[in-house]
């Protein structure tokens, strides 16, 4: 076996095993995964290339799995230094540390960042990437963790979310935040968008 077909080979591999992993997850607790299997290589570019790199400061990642976002935003040209990765699954936080060795991987709630960040100064992230299943939380705790990450974020700074809804996670409220979306990611499975939050 060549040394390319060898590296295909372990690629698969790999990605046959996270398939599994996300799907265990799902099933022993399908309300904290909300996914059967990660995100795909377009949705995991989109959603990277709205984290703002010209922006001092570190770039938080909610519910990351398996890694692909986390990949996707180190080869954006993140420094993964930069990298707070919020993971409430124990064996993925293992994963990620084996993975990403440069980034810091907090276990804990990303639904009470306020216990889970209570190091990070308010105002001083240049950016956060959630893979959280909103939609399988009530409209209230999804405000209040927005309101909360929008807090942690600096002004005019991106609080980026993937869905597979025709509608936001949480729809715009005028003088306090905005929403943005993407156009549809097709090539994704199921079909998704980016909505992309700022403080304003």
């Amino acid at each position: 076996m060549n040394h390319r077909v060898a590296v295909r080979a372990r690629h698969i591999s790999n990605k046959l095993r996270d398939e599994a992993r996300f799907f265990r997850s799902w099933m022993e607790n399908p309300l904290k995964t909300g996914a059967v299997s990660p995100s795909g290589p377009a949705l995991s570019k989109l959603m990277a290339r709205e984290a703002e790199l010209d922006r001092d400061g570190p770039v938080v990642e909610l519910g990351p799995g398996t890694g692909v976002v986390t990949k996707a935003l180190v080869a954006r040209g993140i420094d993964p230094a930069r990298l707070v990765a919020v993971e409430y699954n124990p064996d993925f936080c293992v994963l990620l540390h084996r993975r990403f060795p440069n980034i810091s991987v907090v276990r804990g709630d990303a639904y009470a960042l306020k216990t889970t960040l209570k190091d990070v100064e308010r105002g001083s992230l240049a950016s956060m990437i959630s893979s959280l299943p909103l939609f399988t939380r009530p409209p209230a705790e999804r405000r209040a963790l927005l309101k909360d990450a929008l807090d942690l974020l600096q002004p005019g700074a991106p609080f980026i979310q993937f869905s597979y809804a025709l509608v936001p996670p949480v729809p715009a409220i005028s003088g306090e935040f905005t929403v943005e979306r993407s156009p549809w990611v097709l090539m994704n499975l199921p079909p998704a968008r980016v909505w992309i939050y700022r403080k304003g």
